[in-house]
């Protein structure tokens, strides 16, 4: 059951990452930094993909994905029609993942040490969870402190 609702929160998650991104009034604001901050959220989207791709699309959904971290943090000026093309790629692995998986594997432990030690797949999946929507967080303060032509409604 637990599945089901994972499976909900992440899609609601990068529906929502999606709608970050497309909001920025300017496409090269995507990639602002600016005194304490230190990623861009252009950087932090990257990062969400690598990281889910990695964690769940590889090592639980079987897809083939490299996982380039450096580049997730380095790399600059990735247009936004293309961040948002890989969120839509990554909603149909994530859920293509997380269907795949047997309930009955909640309880063994990821194949990965991860966070300094074994932890079950259940531990892991609501780690990632949290991990995604701490970055959805900062995208959603990033756009209204350093997208300055945003506006509100």
């Amino acid at each position: 059951m637990i599945l089901e609702e994972l499976i909900q929160l992440f899609e609601r998650d990068i529906e929502r990452l999606k709608l970050e991104i497309n909001a920025y009034s300017k496409e090269e604001n995507l990639w602002k930094v600016d005194h304490n901050i230190t990623n861009s959220a252009g950087n932090l989207c990257l990062h969400l993909i690598g990281n889910m791709s990695h964690f769940v699309g590889k090592e639980i959904g079987g897809f083939d994905y490299t996982r380039d971290r450096e580049f997730e943090f380095a790399g600059k000026n990735v247009p936004k029609a293309d961040l948002v093309a890989m969120l839509e790629k990554l909603q149909n692995v994530v859920t293509a993942s997380l269907e795949g998986l047997d309930e009955s594997m909640l309880d063994k432990d990821y194949p990965l040490e991860v966070l300094g030690g074994k932890m079950s797949y259940n531990f892991f999946l609501i780690h990632l969870f949290g991990h995604f929507g701490y970055h959805l967080g900062q995208i959603n303060y990033h756009r209204r402190l350093l997208d300055k032509e945003y506006k509100t409604a």
